[in-house]
């Protein structure tokens, strides 16, 4: 989640490494084309992809404004959740640059083509409401209690079967790729891996008792 009233405004345009000069409007902008291909390539593309390798599910809290390559982190995530206050904003038309940290393979993804279309196009503001109805959060809180919330969501995941939730975060990232029978042929090979971890032989054993299973992640 971000730190403080907002998720992610997005990069910021000005130089970074001018971070002597306090007032914004002094700070000097992208000077080259270069500059900002290797932000996105070194920085930005290295994380993104090491948070779709996350080897256990991860959530985004969106607590305000999640603007411009910052909806592109909260969209990585597995589950978003959103303050009701909270927006999302594809706001790279209004200041004339492309979408990018992999907004164009997520946004269609998770809302069809013409919905996609519609935001990167319009670039205006899509409130919590609208989110859930066009499946990009997962819940709506109020702002008041959206950490609390998140964290009980949060502690579902983390106290589960936390080896085999990450094969299930990489199957759907493959199905991307795959085709069908692709699909279920690494469905298969995934569940006879399932089959030899601690916690399912745990819930095997206790299958027909009323013993509740407490997963260890092993």
């Amino acid at each position: 989640t971000g730190d403080g009233r907002g998720f992610c405004a997005g990069a910021n345009l000005t130089d970074a490494g001018n971070s002597n000069t306090k007032n914004v409007e002094q700070k000097k902008p992208f000077r080259h084309h270069k500059e900002t291909n290797g932000v996105l390539t070194l920085k930005y593309h290295p994380l993104m992809m090491r948070l779709r390798d996350l080897p256990f599910p991860f959530i985004s809290v969106v607590n305000g404004p999640c603007a411009g390559v910052g909806m592109s982190f909260a969209m990585a995530a597995d589950m978003m959740i959103m303050a009701d206050t909270a927006y999302l904003l594809q706001a790279f038309r209004n200041v004339g640059l492309v979408p990018d940290g992999g907004a164009t393979y997520l946004l269609p993804r998770k809302v069809g083509w013409s919905r996609a279309m519609e935001l990167i196009l319009l670039g205006e503001k899509v409130p919590a409401e609208k989110a859930l109805a066009f499946g990009l959060c997962n819940y709506i809180f109020p702002s008041e209690s959206l950490m609390e919330e998140a964290m009980k969501i949060a502690r579902k995941l983390a106290t589960g079967p936390t080896k085999t939730l990450g094969m299930m975060r990489e199957l759907m990232w493959n199905s991307f790729g795959n085709t069908y029978e692709q699909q279920m042929f690494l469905e298969a090979k995934f569940q006879s891996r399932a089959f030899t971890y601690e916690d399912t032989k745990n819930v095997i054993k206790a299958f027909g008792t009323k013993k509740k299973t407490i997963f260890k992640g092993k």
